[in-house]
């Protein structure tokens, strides 16, 4: 049915977007699986210091396999609003959401009420493509929407049954920012809401990895209001657990530009996008003023298939496939490939084929791999031998009046499009794999003299990437960046260092823009200066964000820097790449002082990245690298904190920071307050885990994290089936809201009840962090070890 069900974390996030501040809400989910949008959406207000009198749920749900979850959701939902004195209705209705919305919008709707008005709507919307003539776009046509897929319908269905003020937050593709099969429903989307906030999941994979969906994705929150909007929040992490999120703060009109016949949505979430967008906008023209034109391939092979020949022979004309193009040109034939090279010509094919001439090719379609979204190359006659060609439907060409254009030209405009401030300035409106010749239509470009100046400066073999954006500045935008670094040599330098990483074998999960910026800040390169002339300064994690933003225009949020800590520079540390505190290794690795500097082997490696020694050097360091682990390892060996957990179990924890609260909270509070109870869970500033029973753990239900998520300590009371889950405050400060619902989702299925604790030294320390800690939760202070500080509820030290 088009339903990708959503993760909780992104149910968590998209639920706090919601302001909801009337006392009575009426939510709308539609499309609403086994509840996880709707739940987490009625939960928030419940936690609220001044909750709202009522909330009303109406979900739409048509798979019957799904609605005794459905109803088990809303029953979770009624005791939660009953224990926060809320007042609390849900109602599951197994309709087709369309249908119903028009019917209700019409007024015709008589049988089984329901709420013509929602003060709010939360959408995880179905996928799918409906066709011209279904019954759905007939439907959607009598409230004056056109549009093609299931997401953008259910979308704008919803906006109709808001009230005035109303709010919606959808999770769905990027695509519907863009491009023809869109325009209609941007049209009335932007005409009946106005956007307060637009988050972007730059990773294709991230968001919904369980489903494996390879779509950009994201999040919108909107208003339902006539007042014109002056500022729009614009966000951007990899996936709704990635708290390294850049924010920016924007005009409405950079995001939705009242002239723009398309009514493009571009999201440009740092200054970086922003500057490169101003570049673009210094080309005058549009394709049209060119005098070209630019079309999708005339043949579709399945169509075709009997004229379609492996290899070129008499009566035939080139066929050109996506496949055909490598570096910049045409290379054709393709001997070994699975795919036809050559067409027949015969009055059949006549309408699908294109004289002989020089043709501008672009793909249609990228892969998720692949570092650039749009191909392009040049066709060049005089390098195949007939007098007509083909163009394969997955490519687009750049014609004049369906003719081929003047070589010079046709040059040109294919370095123009193989740059990186093109390719760039392209993703901010484009969020899926898909170049289409209506996007292509939609950029500005130079003129013909221009283009054909550039071409003049590229002689020889199709240029280097560096060289083409080189010739970019230099002939076409040749005034000088006023602010900042030039964010064509930012972006190329981004990407070189992501090619770096995945060179020297770093794991997925760093593969990526934070990755690769801590890489440059730790080596002190900034966009403009080779790699030879890296350097290796001791750096710590506020410097290293501090660098990122002055030298790359990416400024993240203060609160990112654990982020960086234990999903970049941990692991860079782990494989040899960087060095921690060698100015003083026995300093505790969570130290506030704690620096890195990259490791010495490794810095003349990456000094030769982009020379023909590069692959040489590389291969050595990498032979070099497990000898390197354990020199460091021993550097690092000193007197540890032993710890008894009962019985024989001994564990030996690493000096300094946190760790000397955790040695109180085995000693002291253990005894206390859980006596008897099992360790199965010490977590260590150095190796993260002290002590893991994993066994007894997964037994219990309990979800394992390896990613920053897991307390300090966790121990088991069996004679009360408890999970108590401490917190020293020093690793992820205390348990606050957010961090009570991270550590809740460690449970899984786990039947034990939950106690969260916040442990600190001394009460000095809690004081910092008083405003922050969670209701529902215990603090216990190791200067005062036998006594507990309980933050409200019903019950002291137990679970709710």
């Amino acid at each position: 049915m088009g339903q990708f069900m959503t993760p909780a974390p992104l149910a968590r996030f998209m639920a706090s977007l919601l302001d909801c501040p009337q006392p009575a809400v009426s939510l709308l989910d539609a499309g609403a699986g086994v509840g996880s949008l709707l739940t987490a959406a009625v939960m928030g207000p419940c936690r609220r210091p001044h909750p709202p009198e009522s909330i009303t749920v109406t979900a739409y749900e048509i798979d019957a396999t799904l609605i005794g979850s459905l109803r088990e959701a809303l029953r979770l939902c009624h005791a939660g609003c009953e224990s926060a004195c809320i007042r609390f209705s849900g109602e599951i209705r197994q309709k087709d959401f369309i249908e119903d919305a028009v019917r209700m919008r019409n007024g015709s709707l008589f049988e089984e009420a329901a709420p013509r008005a929602f003060t709010c709507a939360i959408l995880n919307p179905p996928y799918r493509k409906i066709r011209a003539d279904s019954p759905a776009r007939r439907m959607l046509r009598q409230i004056g929407v056109e549009t093609s897929n299931l997401y953008t319908a259910f979308m704008a269905a919803a906006v109709g049954l808001l009230e005035p003020s109303g709010e919606l937050v959808a999770v769905t593709p990027r695509s519907f920012c863009n491009g023809p099969y869109f325009k209609g429903f941007r049209r009335f989307f932007l005409r009946e809401m106005r956007l307060r906030r637009l988050h972007l999941f730059a990773s294709r994979e991230e968001a919904f990895r369980e489903d494996q969906v390879l779509q950009e994705t994201v999040v919108l929150h909107a208003v339902k209001t006539e007042r014109k909007a002056e500022r729009i929040c614009v966000t951007s992490s990899d996936g709704p657990e990635d708290d390294f999120i850049l924010s920016r703060d924007l005009p409405y009109e950079e995001v939705v530009r009242p002239e723009d016949a398309e009514s493009f949505i571009r999201i440009a979430p740092d200054d970086l996008d922003r500057r490169i967008g101003l570049k673009m906008d210094r080309f005058p023209l549009s394709l049209g003023d060119l005098g070209l034109s630019v079309s999708t391939g005339r043949v579709v092979d399945f169509r075709s298939r009997a004229f379609l020949r492996r290899h070129p022979g008499p009566g035939t004309a080139p066929l050109i496939y996506p496949l055909h193009l490598r570096q910049g040109a045409v290379s054709w034939p393709d001997r070994g490939g699975r795919k036809p090279n050559a067409i027949a010509v015969a009055e059949e094919t006549e309408s699908l084929l294109s004289p002989k001439g020089h043709y501008v090719l672009v793909r249609r379609f990228s892969s998720k791999e692949e570092k650039r979204r749009i191909v392009a190359a040049l066709y060049d006659p005089e390098a195949l031998p007939d007098e007509r060609v083909g163009f394969e439907n997955h490519l687009n060409y750049f014609h004049r009046d369906g003719q081929g254009l003047d070589p010079a030209l046709a040059k040109g405009l294919a370095l123009f499009l193989s740059s990186t401030l093109v390719d760039a300035y392209f993703r901010q409106f484009n969020g899926h794999t898909q170049v289409n010749a209506a996007d292509l239509r939609s950029l500005k470009y130079p003129t013909a003299e221009a283009l054909r100046s550039l071409a003049s400066r590229a002689d020889g073999a199709w240029p280097a990437q560096a060289e083409i954006d080189r010739l970019i500045e230099r002939e076409l935008l040749p005034m000088k960046e006023t602010e900042g670094d030039d964010p064509v040599a930012v972006r190329r330098r981004i990407e070189e260092a992501l090619s770096v990483l995945a060179s020297l074998g770093l794991p997925r999960a760093q593969l990526n823009e934070r990755s690769a910026l801590t890489l440059l800040a730790l080596l002190d390169l900034p966009p403009d200066s080779p790699w030879q002339e890296a350097k290796s300064p001791l750096r710590g994690i506020t410097p290293i964000m501090d660098y990122i933003a002055r030298h790359y225009g990416k400024r993240y949020k203060p609160n990112t820097r654990e982020t960086v800590r234990r999903q970049t520079v941990y692991p860079f540390l782990d494989a040899g790449l960087a060095v921690a505190n060698p100015d003083d290794p026995g300093r505790p690795i969570n130290s506030p002082k704690t620096v890195c500097r990259i490791e010495s082997s490794a810095l003349d490696a990456l000094k030769t990245y982009g020379t023909e020694q590069w692959e040489l050097r590389l291969a050595a360091y990498l032979a070099s690298v497990e000898t390197l682990r354990q020199r460091y390892a021993r550097e690092r060996k000193r007197a540890r904190l032993p710890a008894s957990l009962g019985g024989d179990v001994e564990v030996s924890l690493s000096p300094g920071g946190q760790n000397v609260l955790v040695k109180e909270i085995i000693e002291r509070f253990a005894p206390c307050f859980t006596p008897g109870g099992r360790f199965l869970y010490v977590g260590d500033a150095d190796n993260k885990f002290a002590y893991f029973d994993s066994e007894f753990l997964t037994a219990l239900g309990v979800r394992l994290d390896e990613h920053g998520k897991m307390p300090d300590v966790i121990i088991y009371q069996a004679d009360k089936n408890w999970l108590v889950l401490i917190e020293a405050v020093t690793s992820h400060g205390p348990v606050n809201p957010k961090r009570r619902e991270d550590l809740q989702s460690l449970s899984g299925a786990s039947t034990a009840g939950l106690v969260f604790v916040t442990a600190f030294l001394d009460r000095k320390a809690m004081t910092a962090y008083l405003s922050d800690i969670a209701w529902e939760t215990e603090v216990w202070i190791a200067d005062s070890p036998t006594h507990l500080i309980h933050f409200d509820g019903e019950k002291f030290l137990g679970p709710y």
